[in-house]
């Protein structure tokens, strides 16, 4: 009860404790109450006019939401348990989203947003300074700052302070936690003694940080990276993307397909294309396809359903005085890692870029996509780095350690260097690999399927993917896709090893290899990343590269033959001189 109502305004957003409506009047002594009509009339006052409330209680006990409504202000409900646990990533999401959405469409009025959970204090605050670090170049110790000045003494739990350096990288020699406040301390009163029970009331033990324990976990390409985000945001996401690649968004129910550029497999036909147009190849790895959007906001992997997902990393401009990258769009892939005495550390290998600050480039070559990419993305990252290790002198601001993985452009080399790929440099990967792409040196980007786009894979590698389902009497039924519908595989068989519970698979998507000598499929994994299986064309491709068999020496004998051709020895002639020219 003697908790201040609200504090001072950062920007348009207030904080404040929860407001409670006329039933509680009885309990409350008339100096101490405070309403929702309060809380609007000391606003006015002031000449602050709400127009958004966000509740972040845990209960909807305190009044009801109609009576801010009926005024014409927004009520947004975020539950967020205050007791033994922060709030989780996904709330903050919604949080953000919420109140950038509502500050956006603002005109001329300038109307207040009320953030309140109990007190107004540790939800709140968390909340706030989560906006507060997505939307202005600051530092956590900052926003701490600001948010302590607004509402006095700040944030008082010490959990809440070590999840917000920890969720942005920041590791300070020092963490201030202040005192719990006085008003606290000193009131044993939960309102009609259920707050502990309903609400989770913000005292007490300090729980669990949203990431400790998870260090030591064993990371698996299955595993979903990121925090969910509201689906208004995710769909706005999409049609950019869609705007990016020039594609026409799905009309009606249609599910939105991954939008990425996929390689055809490799046979005897498509094989020519390397005599016809300039080739780069590099390895193929065996990772978890991602697309990566960065905004303002955040960073956004994209997933081969299309769906977005937020995780905190860092990607400052080229000219790091401006900020950093707004509306970028890379593709490239998720491996994991082996390495020698530190373990499996996941890193997202960048191989293409489509969009450059909100600035399309997918109808530029490969080549220079490629340079872009290095210039514009990866370099300054890694300068960043090393700045930032210098300036703190082994205690730098942001830890870039600290994300949940690495980023590097993956290398892409002259069609003579593909024997030494295939025979040194993939034997010694720290990461499991599969074949070979060829990507057109000249080629625009191609979203969805790219006939020019070619993948190689050891014979034995050559996989479909399959919904498989377990149908009546027990007969196992393998699904392809064809115009958007299932396709039953008549007569298909599937093999699978190790697996005691076949039924428990009905329903999911398996990657198959075919296994000539049993004449049927083997099941090699579940594709938990997948939610469709192959298109029809698709499986078409890999039987004919299957039926072709196009083995590693067949590769090799062709390729030995293709860069003597003119168009590749005059070109790796000019590339060699510069690079020699350049050292």
């Amino acid at each position: 009860m003697d908790c201040p109502s609200f504090g001072q305004n950062i920007g348009l957003i207030i904080p404040s404790k929860v407001p409670l409506d006329e039933t509680y009047n009885e309990s409350v002594l008339p100096g101490k109450r405070y309403s929702s009509k309060q809380a609007i009339n000391k606003l006015r006052s002031q000449r602050r006019e709400l127009g958004l409330v966000i509740d972040l209680t845990n209960t909807n006990r305190y009044y009801p939401p109609s009576e801010w409504i009926k005024l014409g202000i927004k009520h947004v409900k975020i539950p967020c348990k205050g007791r033994d646990s922060v709030p989780d990533n996904e709330s903050v999401n919604t949080f953000v989203h919420e109140v950038l959405q509502f500050l956006s469409r603002q005109r001329h009025s300038k109307r207040y947003i009320l953030v309140h959970c109990t007190h107004g204090h540790n939800r709140t605050g968390f909340m706030i300074i989560h906006f507060l670090m997505r939307t202005q170049r600051i530092h956590v110790a900052e926003a701490f700052q600001m948010f302590a000045h607004a509402r006095p003494p700040g944030i008082y739990k010490q959990d809440y302070i070590e999840a917000l350096y920890k969720f942005y990288h920041e590791s300070p020699e020092n963490i201030f936690c202040p005192s719990t406040p006085e008003w606290k301390r000193s009131s044993d009163l939960d309102l009609n003694g259920e707050a502990v029970q309903d609400d989770d009331d913000e005292d007490g033990d300090t729980g669990i940080g949203m990431t400790e324990g998870m260090d030591n976990k064993v990371l698996t390409n299955d595993d979903v990276l990121g925090d969910a985000i509201p689906y208004d945001q995710q769909d706005a996401m999409r049609h950019l993307c869609y705007q990016f690649l020039d594609l026409m968004p799905p009309t009606g129910r249609a599910n939105p397909q991954f939008p990425g550029s996929h390689p055809v497999s490799l046979n005897r036909d498509n094989l020519q294309l390397l005599r016809q147009r300039y080739y780069y190849a590099t390895w193929k790895a065996d990772g978890t396809r991602y697309m990566m959007f960065i905004s303002t906001t955040g960073c956004y992997l994209i997933d081969r359903n299309f769906c977005f997902r937020r995780v905190q990393m860092r990607f400052p401009l080229k000219n790091a005085a401006e900020g950093f990258h707004n509306d970028t769009l890379i593709d490239g892939e998720m491996i994991i890692d082996q390495i020698p005495d530190v373990g499996l550390k996941r890193r997202y290998l960048a191989y293409d870029l489509v969009a450059l600050n909100h600035c399309s480039v997918m109808k530029l070559p490969f080549s220079e996509r490629w340079k872009l990419l290095e210039e514009e993305v990866i370099r300054p990252r890694n300068y960043d780095r090393k700045q930032l290790e210098f300036e703190g002198k082994g205690h730098p601001i942001y830890r870039y350690d600290m994300e949940p993985f690495s980023v590097r452009r993956k290398d892409f080399w002259f069609l003579s260097t593909v024997t030494k790929l295939l025979k040194e440099f993939i034997p010694r990967l720290s990461h499991a690999a599969d074949g070979l792409i060829f990507q057109g040196w000249d080629d625009p980007y191609i979203p969805r399927t790219h006939e020019g786009l070619l993948k190689w894979k050891y014979p034995e590698m050559n996989s479909v993917d399959f919904l498989f389902e377990i149908g009546s009497e027990n007969h196992q039924l393998l699904f392809l896709y064809e115009r958007g519908k299932k396709k039953l595989m008549d007569g298909a068989q599937v093999s699978f090893s190790g697996v005691e519970d076949i039924a428990s698979l009905s329903g999911k998507i398996i990657e198959c290899s075919w296994d000539p000598e049993e004449g049927c499929w083997s099941c090699m994994r579940i594709r938990t990343d997948k939610s469709t299986p192959n298109d029809i064309n698709t499986y078409r491709k890999v039987m004919r590269s299957i039926k072709d068999n196009i083995t590693e020496e067949v590769l090799l004998n062709e390729i030995a033959e293709i860069v003597l051709l003119p168009m590749y020895a005059d070109r790796i002639q000019r590339a060699q001189q510069l690079q020699h020219r350049q050292r």
